[in-house]
């Protein structure tokens, strides 16, 4: 059988079983491993799966993972996001919608050490929803703003989501880690001014505000950010500037988180203990993924599938602009039907080379990849985020609630996604920098 009609008949079967319910790593595996045998043979299909799990385990690149997840559960655990949460509240309590804005700032404080989209949806519903829901705000733009800012994990580094990106595409992680320093602080910008546009056009988002702090207990209350303000300066800024590698990185931010929670009297040997069970069960779910993702990439190389599919987009001669719009449009789609990560692992090995080969910055991609990860977690209907967020709330909200919710965030998300693709250097900027 010709390789590319084989690759495609795999990445087929890879859909029928995905639609069957077969977890996406199994799914990955099965095609995977019937493509190889179609196309090189059973000798070279064994020699794969002998090598490629122990060689993804044992890849010192992979050690970056488990390292940024225990980070972000450890200070999740410890309570000092919270802390971080109410010194932002306080600061925005006179402003009407104030806790969407505490929540989204809070969650972009908390993305600077978590780099997991999960950990902060979840952290958050337990930490705002219930001030949100007692103040008479709205419970499903409540829910959808927890949902959405959850999603800034992924772009403010750490980001597991970065780190994959450039483990499956070789390309530098420390510069795509760096590169979406600007473009989340954009996001959390764009946020804030889209809330207080909403709680304007919809006045039931939420009450007139009648809370106020006075000056001195605001500025006390700073006194809760310096935490995550020192691991996220040993983390970023030793990547920055080059002290750190991005594969140490997420050791030495989850030992000075530890570090940050001892000292501050906020871990015990419980919470430690369930902190490493709750990292080691996250990032085994996450390397079963990745190991069914490239062994499916695996397939697509040694077919030529890459190739072909490069060349006939050639023949067809639409614009490099043209092809990334429906690019993007794809992945909106795809982003209703997939999780994150399992879309990022199955079309990344497909997309990177295709783009590049258009004469784009693979840096620059990385981050509109990135970006199109974040509106694929809170799309419905299968927004990972957007179960996670109904899930905690223990039936206080609905996941219809959750959908309805989320769509203005969902419309912020695609404004901000257009401004990056418009002005890349705000993406290139400091990734140059680091070149100088």
């Amino acid at each position: 059988m010709d390789p590319f009609t084989v690759a495609l008949l795999a990445i087929v079967g890879m859909l029928v079983l995905m639609a069957a319910g077969i977890p996406v790593a199994v799914a990955m595996i099965a095609a995977s491993a019937a493509g190889m045998l179609s196309s090189v043979g059973l000798g070279f299909t064994l020699t794969t799966f002998r090598t490629l799990p122990f060689a993804t385990g044992s890849s010192y690149a992979f050690a970056a993972v488990p390292t940024f997840v225990a980070m972000g559960i450890i200070a999740g655990s410890s309570g000092i996001v919270a802390d971080v949460y109410r010194s932002a509240d306080m600061w925005l309590a006179r402003m009407r919608g104030g806790l969407y804005m505490a929540t989204t700032c809070a969650s972009a404080g908390f993305g600077a050490i978590n780099g997991s989209t999960i950990v902060g949806a979840a952290l958050f519903t337990r930490i705002a929803l219930p001030e949100m829901i007692k103040l008479g705000y709205d419970r499903a733009a409540s829910a959808g703003c927890i949902a959405a800012a959850g999603t800034f994990a992924a772009m403010i580094p750490p980001s597991i989501t970065m780190v994959l990106y450039g483990i499956l595409t070789n390309e530098s992680i420390g510069q795509i880690l760096i590169a979406g320093l600007l473009p989340g602080v954009l996001t959390a910008v764009v946020y804030l001014v889209g809330i207080m546009v909403f709680v304007r056009i919809s006045p039931r988002w939420a009450p007139p505000s009648d809370r106020s702090f006075s000056l001195g207990e605001r500025v006390r209350s700073l006194k809760s950010v310096w935490p995550i303000g020192i691991i996220a300066f040993i983390v970023v800024g030793g990547i920055y500037s080059g002290t750190v590698s991005p594969s140490a990185a997420g050791a030495v931010g989850a030992l000075a988180a530890l570090l940050v929670t001892i000292v501050m009297r906020r871990m015990d040997m419980p919470t430690f203990s369930r902190a490493m069970a709750d990292s080691a069960a996250t990032t085994a779910v996450m390397f079963f993924i990745v190991i069914g993702g490239l062994a499916f990439s695996r397939l697509l190389l040694v077919t030529g599938f890459v190739n072909d599919v490069l060349g006939g987009i050639e023949a067809l001669g639409l614009s490099p602009a043209l092809l990334l719009l429906v690019m993007v449009f794809v992945y909106l789609i795809l982003g209703m039907l997939m999780d994150p990560i399992s879309m990022m692992v199955m079309t990344v090995p497909i997309v990177h080379p295709i783009v590049t080969g258009l004469g784009y910055d693979p840096i620059w991609f990385a981050i509109i990849m990135v970006k199109l990860i974040e509106l694929s977690c809170i799309t419905p209907p299968v927004g990972l985020n957007l179960f996670v967020v109904a899930g905690t709330t223990k039936g206080l909200v609905s996941i219809r609630e959750v959908y309805r919710g989320v769509l203005p965030f969902v419309f912020l998300e695609v404004v901000t996604l257009s401004i990056l693709i418009l002005v890349p250097q705000i993406t290139l900027y400091l990734p140059t920098l680091m070149l100088r």
